[in-house]
């Protein structure tokens, strides 16, 4: 039987095919550095990656650099950003690798590149708007990102990071049957594209706006399903976000909505538990997982622009810290009352 099963092994070794991970390239001939080109940003190796922009009028009194979530895009700020340019408050998102009109949609970036891009792009709106705040705002796979990217020896040249909703649920917490199946996936079907089936779909939804999922279905930019090999890669990314947030050494800003059905709620107070007491969460009873994009955005758009200008200022809902976490309270009132105290939390 040992022998029976290890040449089932070798068999099944030999039939892996390989995981498809994006490269950097090499810079055209002639390049002339990274830089904000109209609807795109060239990055260290020259790819073009899709750009929007929301510029204030005049000179910014703080810059946001946004990072989408998985199958997502740069539109996934299309509502917080404006409201943040009336008040001062220019924001960059990209497209990272392999989404929305960045090269090879559909094929995982890789955390190293997806990481490089976020350093290039600090660095280049830090030479653009000199003496100005930077800040990062990564949401659920983007929020995984900036914490790689921050935790790392090389972080971003930013003064503070934004995680809303980080995609945390990693293979440390996962369960076996989750693991097991998306390893023989990624190995013997890497280029196999799954999509959720219908029924998940009904039972599982990012936010409860349902004019914006509706939006978000029409939307030819947005990705729909995703090749074995990416979701491979993606849960490797979020295994290490959920280790390293205590690594952050910028003041954060970590936001979970109790109804959020994407990013199970254990391992992100898990993450949210590694945090400097000096870090700011917040716990928002009525958020789904795409929090800007809830009915209650409004009110997440007013506690990101807080902490955007004034890292250090209450959050205006008063919404309380994470459980668990041992961040600092988010007003001056005790946790538990602000949550009694804010309905429309």
């Amino acid at each position: 039987m040992k022998r029976l099963a290890a040449i089932a092994a070798a068999m099944m070794l030999s039939a892996c095919t390989p995981l498809l991970v994006q490269q950097a390239g090499a810079p055209p001939a002639g390049f002339s550095g990274p830089r904000v080109e109209g609807d795109a940003f060239i990055s260290f190796d020259g790819a073009r990656l899709g750009l929007t922009r929301w510029e204030t009028a005049g000179q910014p009194r703080a810059v946001v650099v946004a990072l989408h979530g998985m199958n997502d895009y740069a539109n996934a700020f299309h509502l917080a950003a404006p409201h943040w340019a009336q008040n001062g408050v220019t924001t960059y998102a990209i497209d990272q690798r392999g989404f929305g009109r960045s090269p090879n949609r559909g094929v995982w970036g890789g955390d190293e590149l997806m990481v490089e891009d976020l350093r290039t792009l600090t660095t280049v709106a830090r030479i653009r708007h000199p003496g100005v705040p930077i800040i990062v705002a990564g949401e659920s796979m983007g929020g995984a990102v900036a914490i790689k990217a921050f935790a790392s020896d090389r972080p971003p040249a930013a003064d503070r990071v934004i995680l809303m909703a980080p995609a945390v649920w990693g293979w440390s917490n996962q369960p076996l049957p989750y693991k097991t199946m998306l390893w023989m996936a990624a190995h013997f079907t890497a280029g196999k594209v799954y999509e959720p089936p219908r029924w998940l779909t009904k039972r599982v939804k990012p936010t409860d706006n349902r004019e914006e999922l509706i939006a978000m279905g029409r939307d030819p930019l947005m990705t729909w399903g995703a090749r074995s090999d990416a979701l491979y890669g993606l849960v490797g990314l979020m295994d290490e976000a959920w280790k390293s947030t205590g690594r952050i050494q910028v003041p954060v800003l970590y936001i979970y909505g109790a109804n959020d059905q994407i990013i199970p709620k254990e391992p992100s107070f898990e993450a949210a538990m590694r945090l400097k007491p000096t870090d700011r969460s917040a716990f928002y009873a009525k958020g789904w997982h795409l929090m800007t994009r809830d009915h209650q955005g409004p009110v997440v758009w007013d506690d990101l622009l807080s902490f955007i200008l004034d890292p250090a200022a209450p959050l205006p809902s008063g919404a309380p810290r994470i459980p668990g976490s041992p961040t600092l309270p988010n007003a001056p009132i005790a946790a538990d009352a602000a949550a009694r105290a804010a309905p429309g939390l």
